[in-house]
């Protein structure tokens, strides 16, 4: 084995706490510490050196806490259908809105607009948005059709209101087409 090269590195001081803190949690050395900090950063440098990917952001909100799930499409279009198909059809959808107005509460501290509370639920694969350079404040939801549709028409309807945001949404075959009345920020 040849010999370790040396290497001498400063801190400042916020990143010497972050480095004390690591080598405490994994219990390692300091260069074993930096051998994987490097290793790691080298490995992955093409993403950590850009912007953040909006929806692998929404992806890690979403996903870290242990509240959502990546499910299958072809399962969520079977749940959807046995809702479709189930005598309990009117406690299902009374649900989804309770469901809807408690997102509304939780997401009043993280979402600032309807355009963030749409592009949040886009990263969902519920709909994809688009858009028309021509009207700002329209929006297009490719949705699918039947039961999928009205689970987000419901669901926005529901959260919008519960926001304090003020939105039109008409129904078309497979879309939801939402206009926004007047982006109102949250304070």
């Amino acid at each position: 084995m040849n010999a370790p090269i040396r290497v001498t590195i400063s801190f400042d001081e916020k990143s010497y706490r972050n480095f004390e803190a690591l080598r405490g949690e994994i219990d390692v050395s300091q260069s074993e510490l930096i051998r994987r900090a490097i290793n790691y950063y080298y490995e992955n440098r093409s993403s950590l050196d850009s912007p953040p990917d909006e929806r692998v952001s929404g992806y890690k909100d979403m996903l870290g806490n242990g509240e959502h799930i990546i499910l299958d499409v072809d399962h969520w279009l079977l749940f959807l259908k046995t809702v479709e198909s189930s005598s309990n059809q009117s406690e299902f959808w009374n649900t989804h809105r309770d469901i809807a107005r408690s997102h509304a509460e939780q997401l009043a501290k993280k979402v600032t607009s309807p355009e963030a509370l749409l592009k949040r639920l886009e990263t969902c694969n519920l709909f994809k948005i688009s858009r028309s350079d021509s009207a700002p404040n329209e929006y297009t939801l490719l949705t699918g059709s039947g039961t999928q549709r009205r689970f987000v028409r419901e669901f926005l309807e529901e959260t919008f209101a519960g926001m304090g945001f003020d939105a039109n949404i008409k129904e078309d075959y497979s879309k939801l087409r939402v206009t926004l009345n007047g982006e109102k920020e949250i304070q």
